[in-house]
């Protein structure tokens, strides 16, 4: 708090005042992985209001009605953006996490066997939820394609794949959304 009192006091967040309209009008999902936090926006060249960015856990979207959807449909209806771009990154946590191995964390950490037992007997599949995956590629081929097979999608945005190094920011491109809406049309 002392340091935020500070910050306020001279204005220091002044060179980063933008709009809350992206000014390169894209979404990005992208992973919660610390290593992320400023090598993603060097890497891709963005600048605080560049883009909207949304992270979690892998930069997976398993529901097509979920909150990570919900976000990306108010920033291209509310927000301006036109173009999404799902990213995950080689080395993840989330890459084959055992969700028995979460649950006993959990209960480590004081979670009673009750709570567990109730949430798996009212309908909650725990290994479902706490699932990660196997193959990043994979992982962000899947998110793609719940964001544009979505129907509330508006037609013709590009949605497209990326996997980020953590380490060097080398970012591959595994779907081109413009090449996929190119060869939707021929």
């Amino acid at each position: 708090m002392a340091y935020n009192r500070e910050f306020v006091k001279n204005k220091m967040y002044e060179e980063y005042l933008t709009t809350r309209f992206p000014d390169k009008r894209m979404v990005i999902v992208t992973c919660m992985d610390t290593r992320l936090t400023q090598l993603l926006d060097k890497a891709m060249n963005l600048k605080n209001g560049d883009a909207k960015i949304i992270k979690n856990a892998g930069a997976i979207i398993t529901s097509p009605f979920g909150n990570i959807m919900r976000s990306i449909l108010v920033a291209i209806y509310e927000l301006n953006a036109n173009e999404v771009l799902i990213i995950g990154h080689h080395q993840c946590g989330m890459t084959a996490i055992d969700p028995a191995n979460v649950v006993t964390h959990m209960e480590e950490r004081g979670i009673s066997e009750e709570v567990i037992h109730t949430l798996r007997h009212s309908g909650i599949d725990l290994n479902r939820w706490l699932t990660g995956f196997d193959s990043v590629r994979e992982s962000v081929e899947n998110s793609v394609d719940i964001v544009r097979n979505h129907p509330l999608l508006p037609a013709g945005t590009p949605v497209h794949g990326l996997i980020i190094h953590p380490e060097t920011g080398e970012l591959e491109m595994i779907i081109d959304g413009f090449e996929y809406l190119e060869s939707r049309r021929g």
